[in-house]
């Protein structure tokens, strides 16, 4: 049996290294995603934008859903087919089907101005194609095109809508998506990696992170203290997570993640990007900051931290 499309839970915004000539390093994935699962990750999200997507090509984009559907091995996978060329997303669409992933998600096409009527259009194309539930993505600062809450519920009265993700600096939107999901039945997973307390407490059912690549433990464990009231000393996760915050923002998207993947002692692969030699030199004092701060926290490459323990208050 396929796995459901997930309703909860923190999901890996997948890291996936590339060797000097661009190909998959299917061994270092291999040996970063079973530390994953060791650590209890609810769930994957593949070639999302921690995973470079914009920058790989259909081929690729598909060998890739293969090789992570075969290690997820019964964990959900949602498969971003994301692109502005409508036949790209359905046919990758029709890749998760046939690969036998929980959904899709989608974000609006970029570059050109979209709104709403062509939104719809555009993520209903997504839906029939795939013929699996959708996860909308709204990442304004990425697309350039925001998907209004109108938007969201003309699509989930017409379509299975497993949930939409919330990106970017409008925080506050939070709050209008949890409560149209409560309406729509749907779920909202957060990316504010750092900020999971808040958007717990506001109702927001999981987080799609690409911090979930470096520290899985505070995540999972800030999801189990608010989602499933496993007592907990909580406190320090929420300062070490902003702590992992505040270091890893002196870097862009995807440069960041990148950084991080490293520091925690993973193979992160080569560079996609052209990367300047400032940022180069921003990337070596993050990755040392990072091994620092991990190293003073008892965090390693090694067995899953269990770093908190369960408390009666």
């Amino acid at each position: 049996m396929n796995p459901a499309f997930p309703s909860e839970g923190i999901l890996v915004a997948l890291w996936l290294p590339v060797d000097s000539g661009g190909a998959l390093d299917r061994a270092a994935l291999r040996r970063h995603f079973t530390w994953l699962r060791e650590c209890g990750i609810h769930g994957v999200m593949a070639l999302g934008s921690s995973g470079r997507f914009p920058l790989m090509d259909v081929k690729w984009r598909r060998g890739a859903l293969e090789f992570i559907a075969e290690l997820a091995e019964g964990l959900p996978v949602i498969a971003n087919v994301s692109d502005i060329r409508p036949a790209v997303v359905a046919e990758l669409g029709r890749a998760a089907k046939g690969l036998g992933l929980a959904g899709i998600s989608v974000m609006p096409p970029w570059f050109y101005r979209v709104g709403h009527d062509d939104q719809l259009a555009f993520f209903e194309a997504a839906a029939e194609a795939a013929d699996l539930p959708v996860l909308l993505y709204n990442f304004p600062e990425l697309t350039g095109n925001r998907i209004a809450a109108g938007t969201v519920a003309a699509f989930a009265d017409r379509h299975p809508m497993g949930g939409i993700k919330q990106s970017g600096g409008e925080f506050d939107y939070h709050r209008e998506l949890i409560a149209l999901a409560r309406e729509k039945n749907f779920a909202v997973f957060s990316g504010a990696d750092t900020r999971l307390p808040e958007v717990f407490e506001l109702g927001a059912a999981g987080c799609i992170g690409g911090l979930v690549n470096i520290v899985p433990e505070y995540m999972i464990a800030q999801f189990n203290h608010h989602r499933r009231g496993v007592p907990m000393e909580i406190e320090p996760t929420r300062s070490r997570m902003a702590e992992v915050g505040r270091i890893v923002d002196r870097l862009p998207l995807p440069v960041n993640v990148m950084a991080g993947v490293e520091a925690r002692g993973w193979k992160a692969g080569a560079d996609v990007c052209v990367v300047s030699a400032a940022t180069r030199r921003h990337m070596d004092e993050t990755v040392s900051a990072l091994r620092e701060s991990f190293a003073s926290w008892g965090l390693s490459p090694g067995p899953c931290a269990q770093p908190f323990a369960a408390s009666a208050g």
